[in-house]
Protein backbone atom coordinates (compact mmCIF):
# COMPACT_ATOMS: atom_id res chain seq x y z
CA UNK A 1 0.00 0.00 0.00
CA UNK A 2 1.48 3.54 -0.99
CA UNK A 3 0.81 6.40 1.18
CA UNK A 4 1.28 10.11 0.18
CA UNK A 5 2.01 12.05 3.62
CA UNK A 6 1.98 15.30 4.76
CA UNK A 7 3.79 16.85 7.36
CA UNK A 8 3.53 20.77 8.31
CA UNK A 9 3.34 21.07 11.85
CA UNK A 10 6.23 23.60 12.46
CA UNK A 11 8.77 24.93 10.23
CA UNK A 12 8.99 22.22 7.42
CA UNK A 13 6.76 21.49 4.63
CA UNK A 14 7.30 18.18 3.94
CA UNK A 15 5.97 15.37 1.58
CA UNK A 16 6.41 11.69 0.99
CA UNK A 17 5.45 8.57 -0.34
CA UNK A 18 5.71 5.29 2.13
CA UNK A 19 4.95 1.49 1.16
CA UNK A 20 3.15 -0.47 3.48
CA UNK A 21 4.71 1.75 6.53
CA UNK A 22 8.36 0.54 6.02
CA UNK A 23 9.36 1.57 3.04
CA UNK A 24 10.60 4.87 1.44
CA UNK A 25 9.96 5.39 -1.99
CA UNK A 26 10.56 9.32 -1.54
CA UNK A 27 10.87 12.01 1.09
CA UNK A 28 11.00 15.54 0.27
CA UNK A 29 11.83 18.36 3.20
CA UNK A 30 11.61 21.97 2.43
CA UNK A 31 13.21 23.77 5.91
CA UNK A 32 12.36 27.13 6.60
CA UNK A 33 15.50 27.98 8.93
CA UNK A 34 16.90 30.71 7.06
CA UNK A 35 13.32 32.20 6.72
CA UNK A 36 13.64 32.08 10.67
CA UNK A 37 16.68 32.57 11.88
CA UNK A 38 16.59 36.36 11.88
CA UNK A 39 13.58 36.53 14.42
CA UNK A 40 15.51 33.84 16.84
CA UNK A 41 12.85 31.36 16.50
CA UNK A 42 9.88 30.04 14.53
CA UNK A 43 6.79 32.71 13.85
CA UNK A 44 3.52 30.98 13.54
CA UNK A 45 2.09 33.36 11.05
CA UNK A 46 5.37 33.37 8.80
CA UNK A 47 5.54 29.96 9.07
CA UNK A 48 2.26 29.55 7.68
CA UNK A 49 2.59 31.47 4.83
CA UNK A 50 5.66 29.61 3.91
CA UNK A 51 3.65 25.97 4.17
CA UNK A 52 0.60 27.92 1.59
CA UNK A 53 3.56 29.12 -0.65
CA UNK A 54 5.82 25.10 -0.36
CA UNK A 55 3.36 22.85 -0.12
CA UNK A 56 2.64 22.45 -3.60
CA UNK A 57 6.03 22.07 -4.77
CA UNK A 58 7.08 19.20 -1.88
CA UNK A 59 3.90 17.35 -3.49
CA UNK A 60 5.12 17.13 -7.06
CA UNK A 61 8.57 16.42 -5.62
CA UNK A 62 7.65 13.70 -3.68
CA UNK A 63 5.30 12.13 -6.56
CA UNK A 64 8.58 12.94 -8.67
CA UNK A 65 10.86 11.27 -6.90
CA UNK A 66 8.77 8.27 -6.32
CA UNK A 67 8.68 8.04 -9.82
CA UNK A 68 4.48 7.21 -9.34
CA UNK A 69 1.43 9.60 -10.56
CA UNK A 70 -1.16 10.19 -7.80
CA UNK A 71 -3.41 7.25 -9.25
CA UNK A 72 -1.20 5.01 -7.99
CA UNK A 73 -1.28 6.22 -4.68
CA UNK A 74 -4.02 4.65 -2.15
CA UNK A 75 -4.29 7.05 0.48
CA UNK A 76 -3.44 10.29 1.93
CA UNK A 77 -2.29 10.83 5.13
CA UNK A 78 -1.29 14.29 6.91
CA UNK A 79 -0.45 15.62 10.60
CA UNK A 80 -3.71 16.90 11.77
CA UNK A 81 -2.59 17.21 15.63
CA UNK A 82 -0.47 18.87 17.77
CA UNK A 83 1.47 21.86 16.29
CA UNK A 84 0.95 25.59 15.21
CA UNK A 85 -2.66 25.55 14.53
CA UNK A 86 -2.32 27.87 11.25
CA UNK A 87 0.93 25.86 9.97
CA UNK A 88 -1.16 22.54 10.86
CA UNK A 89 -4.23 23.57 8.76
CA UNK A 90 -2.15 24.50 5.61
CA UNK A 91 -1.66 20.57 5.03
CA UNK A 92 -4.84 19.36 6.27
CA UNK A 93 -6.61 21.44 3.95
CA UNK A 94 -4.52 20.40 1.21
CA UNK A 95 -4.61 16.50 2.84
CA UNK A 96 -8.35 17.12 2.62
CA UNK A 97 -8.68 18.41 -0.65
CA UNK A 98 -6.15 16.46 -2.60
CA UNK A 99 -7.86 13.15 -0.92
CA UNK A 100 -11.50 14.48 -2.62
CA UNK A 101 -10.63 15.28 -5.67
CA UNK A 102 -8.24 11.85 -6.33
CA UNK A 103 -11.28 9.95 -3.89
CA UNK A 104 -8.65 8.15 -1.63
CA UNK A 105 -8.81 7.85 2.18
CA UNK A 106 -7.84 10.62 4.42
CA UNK A 107 -5.91 9.22 7.20
CA UNK A 108 -5.04 11.59 10.14
CA UNK A 109 -1.56 11.49 11.72
CA UNK A 110 -0.80 12.45 15.30
CA UNK A 111 2.52 14.06 14.90
CA UNK A 112 3.95 12.65 18.18
CA UNK A 113 3.29 9.06 16.83
CA UNK A 114 4.89 9.96 13.90
CA UNK A 115 8.13 10.54 15.58
CA UNK A 116 8.03 6.99 16.86
CA UNK A 117 7.05 6.16 13.60
CA UNK A 118 10.12 6.88 12.38
CA UNK A 119 11.64 4.15 13.22
CA UNK A 120 9.78 1.64 11.19
CA UNK A 121 11.48 2.51 8.10
CA UNK A 122 14.94 2.62 9.79
CA UNK A 123 14.29 -0.81 11.44
CA UNK A 124 12.29 -3.51 9.66
CA UNK A 125 12.97 -6.06 12.28
CA UNK A 126 10.52 -3.20 14.95
CA UNK A 127 7.43 -4.36 16.46
CA UNK A 128 5.50 -3.59 19.88
CA UNK A 129 5.46 -3.26 22.17
CA UNK A 130 8.22 -1.14 23.19
CA UNK A 131 9.00 1.74 25.14
CA UNK A 132 9.69 5.75 23.24
CA UNK A 133 11.83 8.50 24.64
CA UNK A 134 10.31 11.45 22.47
CA UNK A 135 12.64 14.49 22.60
CA UNK A 136 11.67 17.40 20.34
CA UNK A 137 11.46 21.57 20.75
CA UNK A 138 7.68 20.57 22.06
CA UNK A 139 7.65 17.65 23.11
CA UNK A 140 9.41 15.58 26.23
CA UNK A 141 7.89 12.15 26.66
CA UNK A 142 8.01 8.48 27.68
CA UNK A 143 5.74 6.59 26.08
CA UNK A 144 4.28 2.44 25.94
CA UNK A 145 4.05 1.89 22.44
CA UNK A 146 1.82 -1.05 23.10
CA UNK A 147 0.43 -2.28 19.57
CA UNK A 148 1.50 0.63 16.11
CA UNK A 149 -1.87 2.25 17.16
CA UNK A 150 -2.32 1.71 20.79
CA UNK A 151 0.09 4.68 23.38
CA UNK A 152 0.59 4.75 27.03
CA UNK A 153 1.44 7.95 28.60
CA UNK A 154 4.07 7.08 30.82
CA UNK A 155 6.02 10.12 31.61
CA UNK A 156 6.86 13.87 30.16
CA UNK A 157 7.85 17.10 31.18
CA UNK A 158 5.85 19.25 33.57
CA UNK A 159 7.53 22.57 31.37
CA UNK A 160 9.53 23.14 29.46
CA UNK A 161 10.49 20.77 26.69
CA UNK A 162 14.20 19.25 25.85
CA UNK A 163 14.66 21.52 23.19
CA UNK A 164 13.38 24.22 24.01
CA UNK A 165 16.09 24.07 26.96
CA UNK A 166 18.24 23.68 24.72
CA UNK A 167 17.29 26.05 22.16
CA UNK A 168 17.36 28.37 25.38
CA UNK A 169 20.84 27.76 26.32
CA UNK A 170 22.38 28.24 23.08
CA UNK A 171 20.69 31.74 22.70
CA UNK A 172 22.63 32.50 26.13
CA UNK A 173 25.69 31.28 24.60
CA UNK A 174 25.08 33.62 21.44
CA UNK A 175 24.52 31.08 19.31
CA UNK A 176 22.10 32.09 16.33
CA UNK A 177 18.72 29.98 16.08
CA UNK A 178 18.59 27.09 15.23
CA UNK A 179 21.42 25.79 18.63
CA UNK A 180 21.15 22.37 18.41
CA UNK A 181 24.05 21.58 16.08
CA UNK A 182 26.31 23.79 17.46
CA UNK A 183 25.89 23.27 21.11
CA UNK A 184 25.87 19.66 20.62
CA UNK A 185 29.86 20.94 18.79
CA UNK A 186 30.84 23.30 21.58
CA UNK A 187 29.64 20.16 24.40
CA UNK A 188 32.04 18.01 22.72
CA UNK A 189 34.92 20.40 23.47
CA UNK A 190 33.64 21.01 27.30
CA UNK A 191 34.04 19.49 30.88
CA UNK A 192 30.52 18.00 30.89
CA UNK A 193 31.09 18.29 35.22
CA UNK A 194 33.10 21.59 35.29
CA UNK A 195 29.34 23.39 36.04
CA UNK A 196 27.21 21.55 38.54
CA UNK A 197 23.52 22.56 36.69
CA UNK A 198 20.20 21.04 38.85
CA UNK A 199 19.08 17.54 37.14
CA UNK A 200 16.32 17.64 35.00
CA UNK A 201 14.53 14.67 36.60
CA UNK A 202 11.81 15.54 39.33
CA UNK A 203 12.02 14.09 42.58
CA UNK A 204 8.61 13.48 43.76
CA UNK A 205 8.44 11.57 40.38
CA UNK A 206 9.93 8.65 38.82
CA UNK A 207 8.85 9.20 34.78
CA UNK A 208 8.49 13.17 34.80
CA UNK A 209 11.05 15.59 33.74
CA UNK A 210 11.15 19.53 34.18
CA UNK A 211 13.43 21.43 32.40
CA UNK A 212 12.55 25.13 33.39
CA UNK A 213 14.75 24.97 36.96
CA UNK A 214 17.86 23.75 34.82
CA UNK A 215 17.00 26.42 32.17
CA UNK A 216 16.91 28.94 34.91
CA UNK A 217 20.12 27.84 36.28
CA UNK A 218 22.05 28.30 33.17
CA UNK A 219 20.23 32.09 32.80
CA UNK A 220 21.25 32.84 36.14
CA UNK A 221 24.91 31.24 35.66
CA UNK A 222 25.56 33.46 32.67
CA UNK A 223 24.04 36.98 34.71
CA UNK A 224 26.61 36.36 37.40
CA UNK A 225 29.71 35.58 35.54
CA UNK A 226 28.56 38.76 33.42
CA UNK A 227 28.49 40.61 36.83
CA UNK A 228 31.53 39.77 37.74
CA UNK A 229 33.24 40.69 34.77
CA UNK A 230 34.30 37.18 33.75
CA UNK A 231 34.57 35.44 30.51
CA UNK A 232 31.27 33.07 29.74
CA UNK A 233 33.03 29.54 29.52
CA UNK A 234 30.82 28.34 26.25
CA UNK A 235 32.22 25.01 26.31
CA UNK A 236 32.24 24.02 29.69
CA UNK A 237 28.80 25.44 30.32
CA UNK A 238 27.25 23.50 27.23
CA UNK A 239 28.68 19.99 28.38
CA UNK A 240 27.62 20.62 31.74
CA UNK A 241 24.25 21.84 30.79
CA UNK A 242 24.01 18.68 27.74
CA UNK A 243 25.25 16.12 31.06
CA UNK A 244 21.97 17.60 33.25
CA UNK A 245 19.77 16.50 30.68
CA UNK A 246 21.39 13.11 29.85
CA UNK A 247 21.32 12.37 33.43
CA UNK A 248 18.21 13.33 33.96
CA UNK A 249 16.84 11.32 30.93
CA UNK A 250 18.83 8.32 32.34
CA UNK A 251 17.34 8.61 35.91
CA UNK A 252 13.68 8.72 34.70
CA UNK A 253 14.59 6.26 32.13
CA UNK A 254 16.13 3.81 34.74
CA UNK A 255 12.56 3.34 36.80
CA UNK A 256 10.86 2.87 33.71
CA UNK A 257 12.44 0.32 33.01
CA UNK A 258 12.48 -1.21 36.94
CA UNK A 259 9.07 -0.93 36.50
CA UNK A 260 7.90 -1.83 33.05
CA UNK A 261 8.89 -5.23 31.46
CA UNK A 262 9.77 -3.37 28.11
CA UNK A 263 12.65 -4.69 27.05
CA UNK A 264 13.21 -1.85 23.99
CA UNK A 265 13.71 1.79 23.61
CA UNK A 266 13.12 3.75 20.90
CA UNK A 267 14.70 7.77 20.75
CA UNK A 268 12.92 9.76 18.87
CA UNK A 269 12.33 13.42 17.77
CA UNK A 270 14.58 16.19 16.40
CA UNK A 271 16.61 16.43 19.73
CA UNK A 272 17.34 13.05 18.96
CA UNK A 273 19.99 13.91 16.80
CA UNK A 274 22.28 14.99 19.74
CA UNK A 275 25.60 13.04 19.81
CA UNK A 276 25.74 13.36 23.39
CA UNK A 277 22.05 11.70 24.16
CA UNK A 278 22.64 8.96 21.49
CA UNK A 279 25.91 8.09 23.73
CA UNK A 280 24.51 8.43 26.69
CA UNK A 281 21.54 6.13 25.92
CA UNK A 282 23.56 3.79 24.18
CA UNK A 283 25.90 3.19 27.20
CA UNK A 284 22.35 3.20 29.55
CA UNK A 285 20.94 0.29 27.39
CA UNK A 286 24.16 -2.07 27.36
CA UNK A 287 24.33 -1.65 31.00
CA UNK A 288 20.25 -2.38 31.38
CA UNK A 289 20.33 -4.89 28.52
CA UNK A 290 18.10 -2.73 26.41
CA UNK A 291 18.07 -2.70 22.83
CA UNK A 292 17.87 0.61 21.41
CA UNK A 293 17.01 1.94 18.30
CA UNK A 294 18.26 5.07 17.10
CA UNK A 295 16.79 6.06 13.42
CA UNK A 296 19.03 8.08 10.94
CA UNK A 297 19.36 11.79 11.64
CA UNK A 298 17.53 12.60 8.46
CA UNK A 299 14.09 10.84 10.23
CA UNK A 300 14.89 13.06 13.47
CA UNK A 301 13.46 16.12 12.24
CA UNK A 302 10.25 16.67 10.93
CA UNK A 303 9.20 15.03 7.87
CA UNK A 304 6.61 13.14 5.58
CA UNK A 305 8.21 9.71 5.60
CA UNK A 306 7.23 9.24 9.45
CA UNK A 307 3.91 10.29 9.02
CA UNK A 308 3.27 8.35 5.96
CA UNK A 309 4.79 4.95 8.49
CA UNK A 310 2.13 5.94 10.85
CA UNK A 311 -0.34 6.37 8.39
CA UNK A 312 -0.44 3.03 6.98
CA UNK A 313 -0.78 1.43 10.97
CA UNK A 314 -3.49 3.94 11.81
CA UNK A 315 -5.11 3.00 8.53
CA UNK A 316 -5.47 -0.80 8.58
CA UNK A 317 -6.20 -0.12 12.23
CA UNK A 318 -9.57 1.26 10.77
CA UNK A 319 -8.42 4.77 11.73
CA UNK A 320 -9.61 7.11 8.65
CA UNK A 321 -11.56 10.91 8.49
CA UNK A 322 -13.36 12.57 6.30
CA UNK A 323 -13.89 16.24 4.54
CA UNK A 324 -14.66 17.31 8.26
CA UNK A 325 -11.38 16.74 9.18
CA UNK A 326 -10.33 19.72 11.21
CA UNK A 327 -6.21 20.74 12.70
CA UNK A 328 -5.65 20.78 16.44
CA UNK A 329 -3.08 22.82 18.43
CA UNK A 330 -3.28 19.99 21.03
CA UNK A 331 -3.41 16.06 20.77
CA UNK A 332 -6.70 15.00 18.95
CA UNK A 333 -6.25 11.78 21.48
CA UNK A 334 -6.09 10.93 25.04
CA UNK A 335 -3.36 8.74 25.69
CA UNK A 336 -3.98 5.73 27.73
CA UNK A 337 -3.52 5.24 31.30
CA UNK A 338 -0.08 2.91 31.52
CA UNK A 339 -0.12 -0.78 32.11
CA UNK A 340 1.10 -2.20 35.14
CA UNK A 341 4.42 -4.18 35.09
CA UNK A 342 2.57 -7.12 35.58
CA UNK A 343 0.02 -6.72 32.88
CA UNK A 344 1.99 -8.00 29.31
CA UNK A 345 5.06 -9.26 28.77
CA UNK A 346 7.28 -8.09 26.24
CA UNK A 347 10.00 -10.13 24.07
CA UNK A 348 13.41 -9.91 26.11
CA UNK A 349 15.91 -7.67 24.52
CA UNK A 350 18.75 -8.77 23.04
CA UNK A 351 21.28 -5.98 24.02
CA UNK A 352 22.03 -4.56 20.63
CA UNK A 353 21.86 -1.30 19.93
CA UNK A 354 20.31 -0.36 16.37
CA UNK A 355 22.13 2.98 14.11
CA UNK A 356 19.29 3.76 11.25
Amino acid sequence: MKILSFETSCDETAAAVVEDGRKILSNVVLSQIETHRRFGGVVPEIASRAHTEAICTVYHEALKEAALSIEKIDAVAVTSAPGLIGALLVGVNFAKSLAFATQKPLIPVNHIEGHIAAAYPAFPELEPPFCALVLSGGHTSVIGVDTYTSFSLIGCTRDDAAGEAFDKTARILGIPYPGGKQMDELACRGDPKAIPFPSAAIRDSQYDFSFSGLKTAVINFAHKAEQRGDCLPKEDLAASFTHAVCTGLESRLEHVFQDYPYRKLVLAGGVAANSHIRAALQDFCRRQRISLFLPPLSLCGDNGAMIGAQGYYNFTAGITADASLNASAVSFFSFKAPKNKKSFSPSAGENPVKNG
